[in-house]
C-alpha cells in the first residue's frame, strides 16, 4: 500500500503541472491587464511600463511561467498583484470556510443518498422506488446555485429561519451546505440504487436469504458492503468536486470562501491568486481520489495494491 501511495503521489506531479500550464495560458492570453486596474486610465506610459516591469509582466510568457513554477517548488505561491499579500496567506484565510461548507455538504450527501438508494433498490418498481428516483432526477436537473436561491427565498427571506447571506455562525452554513449536499445526493442515490440492484441479483444473496437471515442483515451486511466499491468511486469524485464546487454558492450567499476569492481574482486579473488557488483545488481532487482508493481495501480486504 505504501508503495502504491508513493507512486500515486508521484503521478500527481505531472497532473498539477499540466493544470498550471492550462490555467497560466488561459489567464495570460485572455483580454485584460491587471496593471490597468492598478493605475487607472490617466497614467503616463512610463509609469505603466515601470509597473509592468516590477510585476514581471513585460517578460515572455515562458519566462513568467518558469519563474512561477520555481517559486511553487519552493513552496511560494507568489504575491497578490492587487492586495500585495502572499497568496498562501490569502488562501489559508479563505480555505477553512470552503472546507466547512464542502464537508457539511458531503455529510448531507452521504446521509441522504445511501438510505435513499437502498430504499429504492429494495423496493424496486414500486411507488417508493419511483418517488425516490423522481426526486433524484429533480435534484440532478436543478443547478446548485439556483437551488441555493430557492432555499434562500423560502427559508431565509420568507420564513426567516436562517441568515440570508454572510458567514459567521453555524446558521450561515445550513442553507449553502444543503444546497450543495442535496444536489449531489441526487446523483449519488442513483448510483447506490444501481449498484445495489446488481448485487441483489447475485447468488450469494439468495443463499443468505435461504439460510433464514433477517432481511436487514442481508441488505446491510452482505449486499451493501459488496455494492460499496462503485459508490466509493463516485463519493471520492464528489468529495473533490464538493470542495471546489461551492464557487457559485459562495457568490450567491456572499460567503468569503476560496471560490469567491477565485472569482474576484479572475475578474481583477490577479494571476498569482488564481494560479495558487487552482493548485490547491486540483490537489484536493487528486487526494480525494487517492483516499477513495485506500477505502477500497478497507471495504474489500481482497483488494491489494502491488
Amino acid at each position: 500500500m505504501l508503495k502504491y501511495l508513493i507512486r500515486r503521489l508521484i503521478l500527481m506531479i505531472p497532473v498539477v503541472i499540466g493544470m498550471t500550464v492550462i490555467v497560466f495560458l488561459i489567464l495570460h492570453l485572455a483580454p485584460g491587464d491587471p496593471v490597468d486596474l492598478i493605475v487607472g486610465p490617466n497614467v503616463t506610459p512610463e509609469v505603466y511600463e515601470n509597473i509592468r516591469r516590477r510585476l514581471g509582466l513585460d517578460q515572455p510568457l515562458i519566462i513568467q511561467y518558469l519563474k512561477f513554477m520555481k517559486s511553487v517548488i519552493k513552496g511560494d505561491l507568489g504575491v497578490s498583484i492587487l492586495q500585495e499579500r502572499p497568496v498562501i496567506e490569502l488562501i489559508l484565510e479563505r480555505l477553512p470556510v470552503t472546507l466547512q461548507i464542502g464537508f457539511a455538504g458531503f455529510l448531507i450527501t452521504f446521509v441522504i443518498a445511501i438510505p435513499t438508494g437502498i430504499l429504492a433498490a429494495v423496493n424496486r418498481n414500486t411507488i417508493i422506488d419511483y418517488s425516490c428516483m423522481t426526486g433524484a432526477m429533480l435534484g440532478i436537473s436543478l443547478p446548485t446555485f439556483w437551488f441555493g436561491l430557492l432555499l434562500m427565498y423560502f427559508f431565509a427571506y420568507k420564513m426567516r429561519l436562517f441568515p440570508i447571506s454572510g458567514y459567521g455562525s453555524l446558521k450561515h452554513l445550513v442553507l449553502p451546505a444543503f444546497a450543495l449536499g442535496l444536489t449531489n445526493a441526487a446523483i449519488t442515490a442513483r448510483m447506490v440504487r444501481s449498484s445495489m440492484l446488481e448485487v441483489l441479483r447475485q447468488d450469494y444473496i439468495r443463499t443468505a436469504r435461504s439460510k433464514g437471515l433477517a432481511e436487514k442483515v442481508v441488505i446491510y451486511q452482505h449486499a451493501l458492503k459488496n455494492a460499496m466499491i462503485p459508490i466509493i468511486t463516485l463519493m471520492g469524485l464528489r468529495l473533490g468536486w464538493i470542495i471546489g464546487g461551492s464557487v457559485m454558492l459562495e457568490i450567491v450567499f456572499s460567503i468569503p470562501g476560496l471560490g469567491r476569492l477565485i472569482v474576484e481574482s479572475i475578474l481583477s486579473r490577479d494571476y498569482p491568486v488564481v494560479q495558487g488557488s487552482m493548485i490547491v483545488l486540483t490537489s484536493s481532487i487528486i487526494l480525494a481520489n487517492i483516499l477513495a482508493d485506500i477505502l477500497y481495501a478497507v471495504v474489500d480486504p481482497r483488494i491489494r495494491y502491488n
